[in-house]
Formats: C-alpha cells, structure tokens, sequence
C-alpha cells in the first residue's frame, strides 16, 4: 500500500549527471524491469514502515539498495533516485529539531541519533555532487508547491480508491489511481521567482516569503534541464472521483498570485483561503478516530 504523502520530486537528464552517478544509475536501467511509479511508491511506504515498526525503530532503511524513479521525453531518459536512507538522516535531524532534547530521546535514544548524524555528515562529505531530489509532505499538499506548475500540466487518473476495493483485494489495488503535474525546471523556477516576488512586494516577510525562498533555493540544487513532478500520491485515496476531479488548488494559487500582484487584496485572500481550507480539511483526517 502507499501512505497518505504528497510528493515533490525532481528527474534530472541521466547523460547530465556525474559519472559515477550516471554508470550507476545506467547499469540500473540495463538491469531492466524497472517498477512504475506506483509501485515504486508503494515499495518505499513498505520499507519505511517496516523499519519504523521494528523494535526497537530501524534508522537504517538502505538495505535492498537504491531504487529511482524514471521518466523518459522526447527521446531522453531523467532519474530521481529514492535516496531513501539519505533522506531518513534529514527527517530525523529536523525532527530532532524541533524538540527538546529530553524528548526526542524518548523516540530516538541519543547514541542512535549520534551515529546517524555521523553517518549523514560523511555522506555529504563523500557525494558533494548528489542532491536530494524527493520532498514528502503528509496528509497535505503545501501550498508553496502549487506554485511551480500551471493547470494544464495534469494528468490525472481514476482508477478505484484503496477504500472502495472488496473485501480481500490486493494489496497493490489502486495503484493506478493519481493526480500528477509535470513541468520543465526552467518553468518552475520561473514561477518560484515570480510568486516570490509577488508575496515579498506584497508582505515584505513572513511564513509564507520563507516557504518560497526555501522551495527556490531547493530548485536550484539541481540541474537546469530536469523535471519538476507534483504526486499526489497516496492522498488521492482520500478523495472521492469528483473532488478529485475537481481540485483546482494549482489554478487557484495563480489565480492568488495575480490578484496579489494587481493590488486586489480581498480577490488574492479569497482564492488562497478556498486552497487553503481544502487541504485543511484533508489534513483535519490524521486526527480522525
């Protein structure tokens, strides 16, 4: 199964890559039978989960190796690998973050902590080259992401709801249902630096200034000619057909956007308030019974 996690992920062009990430990453495809989007999600959720329910909780999710996500267009051939270990060392550095110490170590003893911390830093010291290209945000889409794309760049799928399948189905079943954005880098940077300086004209700084200046900054950590993907992912399981062909939060973020920039303050609130209630009201089902 997927979990209810929204994705952004970048696919950069295989032949712009480093060497040694580009033979790699080849001798990946040449393996062949590579797994689609959905199931690949779907083995990432199981790995995760797998390691968080161990006991005591695994921080080591590397075993089975690397996985990558692949999209060909126009002839070319773009990877944006799981980096699922790599990515596991950034969730606990920012969880720990944001907690005392007293209490982080009630979820991650500290000399486990301590050691992972090592190992992150000597991965960064040993693949200067390499970027993190998947951000994950769950039960919500972030606002910032809707941004980077334009309406007309989804794609979106109905295959049936996990919720709906019969009693005794698959676990795979659903897999094909999803919502998609798919855009060039050079369009979503683009956008990024638009709506940036869009909210700073309009607000100076704030929450909302930080999370585009982050989203940018991001975006340039990779190279110009990639691919810039918006999954709805496993959220898509908690929509119904019709609110999910209806979702128009990408259109209603720029629609925010350029209200804001003529000035019109009450038509800028009211399209960003609809968006933001939407994914309120999806994030209020974590909490649910």
């Amino acid at each position: 199964m997927t979990g209810h996690t929204a994705y952004l992920r970048v696919y950069e062009p295989l032949a712009a890559l480093p060497e040694a990430e580009r033979v790699r990453w080849q001798a990946y495809l040449d393996g062949g039978s590579i797994p689609s989007r959905p199931v690949l999600m779907a083995a990432e959720h199981d790995r995760a989960m797998a390691a968080t329910l161990a006991v005591p909780p695994r921080l080591d999710v590397g075993n089975g190796g690397d996985q990558a996500y692949v999209r060909h267009l126009d002839g070319l051939t773009y990877v944006c690998p799981w980096r699922l270990q790599v990515r596991t060392w950034e969730a606990l550095t920012d969880f720990r973050s944001g907690l005392p110490d007293e209490l982080s170590e009630a979820f991650v003893p500290g000399a486990v902590a301590e050691a992972a911390e090592m190992e992150y830093d000597a991965w960064l010291a040993t693949h200067p080259d390499e970027s993190v290209g998947i951000l994950t945000s769950t039960w919500q889409v972030p606002v910032p992401w809707f941004a980077l794309f334009a309406a007309d760049e989804r794609r979106l799928v109905l295959g049936q709801r996990r919720s709906d399948a019969p009693a005794g189905a698959p676990a795979r079943t659903g897999l094909d249902r999803a919502l998609v954005y798919l855009t060039a880098m050079s369009r979503a940077r683009r956008r990024a630096a638009k709506a940036l300086s869009v909210v700073r004209r309009a607000f100076a700084d704030g929450p909302a200034v930080d999370a585009l200046e982050e989203i940018a900054r991001w975006l340039e950590d990779f190279h110009p000619h990639s691919l810039v993907e918006l999954d709805y992912g496993g959220l898509v399981h908690l929509l119904d057909d019709e609110t999910l062909s209806e979702d128009t939060s990408v259109a209603q973020i720029a629609e925010s956007l350029e209200s804001l920039a003529a000035g019109d303050m009450e038509s800028a609130g009211e399209a960003y308030g609809q968006v933001l209630e939407r994914w309120r009201r999806l994030a209020a089902l974590e909490h649910a019974n």
